[in-house]
C-alpha cells in the first residue's frame, strides 16, 4: 500500500520584515543577511496569531468539507506549545470544525518534530487504511532582540493531509533516524526566547546530515544519481547550502550541479518567511516543487533536523499530477500581499506577544485579515475566534 501526502498548505503572518531595514538599524552589512545568512524577509507574527491560528489556517486552506470530515487524527508538530498539558491540536480541531471522534495529539523535539509526526501518521495509515492525518507543523521563531539570533526568527505553519494512495508524493524506505545528546539549541521552561550555540548548531546539522545519508546508502545501495533532489531543513537558507556542500565538496558533476539548482528553488519561500523550526522542511518541500525541476516518478531525498539533537534522511516519490494537489500560486500570493513594517513596529510587535502572561488580556483583532484569531486571554485560557472574510 502506498502512503503519503495527499495535499499540502502554508499559512504566516500577514506581516513582514524587511532584513536590509533590519541590517541597516542594527548597523550591519545587508550581504551578511541577504548572502551570509540567505535570507531576504522575516515573517512578523502579530499578537493575535500563534501555532493554532496559523495551523488552523494553513489546514483550511488545502482542506474541503468532505476531506474534514474523514479525518481521524490531528497531530501538530511544535516547539512553541502553547500549554504544558493540553494539546494545541484540540484548538484546531474546534477551529475546523472537525468531529469529536478524532484523536488529537502534540509532538515535541525542537525543529524535528514534523517528520516525527509524518512518519507516525505513515504507521497509523499503514494499520488502517481507512486513516486520515491532518499533520501540522507550526511555529513561531523568536531568539530576542538585537541578539545573534536575531536575523533567524520568523513563523508559519505547514499543514499535510496524509493517507493512502496520496496525490503528491508517497514515503519511501528505508527512513535513517539518527540521535545524539547535545546541547547546541534548547529553550529552559519558562523561558520565551531560545538559547542556541549557532556555530555549533551548525556543525552538529552538518555532521548528522552526512552520518545519516551515508548510513541510507548502506542500507540501499543508493548514489547522488537515483534522487532528483534533495531538500533540507532550513531555518535559514545558507543552512542547507553548508550540508549540500558538505556531501558534494568539490564535485562539479552533472548530478552535483543538478542537486545545487535544485536546493535553489527549494530555498526560495523561506528566503521570505524565515524560520518555521518544525515546518522549515516543509516549506522547503514546497518551494522545490513549486520552483524545481521536478517530474512526476523523481524520487527526492528528505533531511529533517532538529536540535538537541535529531535528525532523519528519507525518500519520497512523486505521484502524476502532483503539481495539482497544491496551490503554489495561492501561497505565492498570499506572501506577495503581506504587509511590511518598520524595524521600529516590528520591535512593538515582538515585544507585545502574550508569553508567559497570566493576567487577562483583550487583543484588537480588528486589523488582523485572518480567518482565525487569538483575541485574548481569560481566567489563563486562550480565547480562539473564527473571523467573516
Amino acid at each position: 500500500m502506498q502512503i503519503g501526502i495527499d495535499k499540502i498548505g502554508f499559512s504566516t503572518s500577514s506581516l513582514y520584515l524587511d532584513l536590509v531595514e533590519l541590517a541597516e538599524a542594527r548597523g550591519v552589512d545587508p550581504n551578511k543577511y541577504l548572502i551570509g545568512i540567505g535570507q531576504a524577509k522575516q515573517a512578523v507574527i502579530a499578537p493575535t496569531q500563534d501555532i493554532v491560528t496559523m495551523g488552523a489556517s494553513a489546514a483550511a486552506q488545502i482542506l474541503t468539507e468532505t476531506e474534514k470530515a474523514k479525518i481521524t487524527t490531528v497531530i501538530v508538530a511544535t516547539e512553541s506549545g502553547i500549554d504544558n498539558s493540553k494539546a494545541s491540536a484540540i484548538y484546531v480541531k474546534t477551529l475546523l470544525g472537525l468531529d469529536d471522534f478524532v484523536r488529537t495529539i502534540e509532538f515535541k523535539e525542537a525543529c524535528y518534530a514534523g517528520t516525527a509526526a509524518i512518519q507516525a501518521a505513515k504507521g497509523l495509515v499503514s494499520a488502517n487504511p481507512d486513516e486520515q492525518v491532518l499533520v501540522i507543523a507550526a511555529d513561531i521563531a523568536r531568539y530576542g532582540l538585537n541578539t545573534p539570533g536575531e536575523v533567524t526568527q520568523g513563523g508559519g505553519a505547514v499543514a499535510m493531509l496524509v493517507k493512502a494512495n496520496p496525490r503528491i508524493l508517497t514515503i519511501e524506505n528505508p527512513s535513517v533516524p539518527i540521535t545524539r545528546d547535545v546541547m547546541d539549541f534548547w529553550r529552559p521552561l519558562g523561558a520565551t526566547e531560545a538559547i542556541v550555540d549557532g556555530k555549533y548548531s551548525t556543525n552538529v546539522y552538518i555532521e548528522m546530515f552526512l552520518d545519516a545519508f551515508k548510513r541510507y546508502q548502506q542500507l540501499t545501495n543508493d548514489q547522488l544519481t537515483d534522487f532528483t533532489a534533495l531538500a533540507f531543513h532550513l531555518p535559514f537558507t545558507k543552512m542547507g547550502k553548508k550540508a549540500l556542500e558538505a556531501l558534494l565538496g568539490e564535485d562539479h558533476s552533472a548530478i552535483a550541479e543538478q542537486l545545487r539548482a535544485q536546493l535553489t528553488a527549494s530555498q526560495q519561500l523561506n528566503r521570505e518567511v524565515g524560520n518555521l523550526y518544525t515546518g522549515s522542511l516543509y516549506l522547503s518541500l514546497i518551494s522545490l516543487l513549486a520552483n524545481g525541476n521536478v517530474k512526476a516518478g523523481d524520487k527526492l531525498g528528505l533531511f529533517s533536523y532538529g536540535s538537541g539533537a535529531e535528525g532523519e534522511f528519507y525518500p519520497v516519490k512523486l505521484q502524476p499530477g502532483f503539481e495539482n494537489a497544491f496551490s503554489s500560486q495561492q501561497i505565492e500570493a498570499n506572501l506577495a500581499n503581506r504587509t511590511k513594517v518598520s524595524v521600529t513596529e516590528y520591535e512593538s510587535i515582538f515585544n507585545s506577544q502574550l508569553g508567559m502572561n497570566t493576567a487577562d488580556i483583550s487583543l484588537n483583532i480588528d486589523a488582523d485579515p485572518n480567518q482565525f484569531v487569538l483575541a485574548g486571554i481569560q481566567d489563563q485560557k486562550r480565547i480562539y475566534q473564527i473571523q467573516s472574510n
